[in-house]
C-alpha cells in the first residue's frame, strides 16, 4: 500500500485573487510529482487550468520543475510569473 502524505499549496497574486483562496491542503501519495498535485488542484480549481503554462511552482525556498518529486509536509507556493518593471 502506498502511503499518503499532506502538502500545504499557497496561492499569491492574482491566482489568489482567481480562485478566492490563499491556501489548500492536497492529499496526495508519498513520492508524487509537482505535476501530479497540479492534476489535484486543477480538478478542485478548473479556473487555474488556463494558467498552467505560464506559472512558477516553489517547493520551500526553491523553484522546481513538474518533475520534482514531493515531501510530506513541504509547502509548495504555486505564483504568477515575475513582472519586471
Amino acid at each position: 500500500m502506498v502511503n499518503a502524505m499532506k502538502v500545504r499549496v499557497q496561492f499569491y497574486a492574482q491566482l489568489r485573487d482567481l480562485i478566492g483562496m490563499r491556501e489548500l491542503e492536497v492529499d496526495l501519495a508519498e513520492g508524487a510529482s509537482v505535476r501530479e498535485l497540479l492534476d489535484q488542484i486543477y480538478a478542485k480549481q478548473p479556473a487555474l487550468r488556463s494558467h498552467d503554462k505560464r506559472i512558477l511552482i516553489g517547493a520551500d525556498l526553491e523553484f522546481v520543475d513538474r518533475n520534482h518529486k514531493l515531501k510530506p509536509g513541504e509547502e509548495i507556493a504555486i505564483m504568477p510569473p515575475m513582472q519586471g518593471g
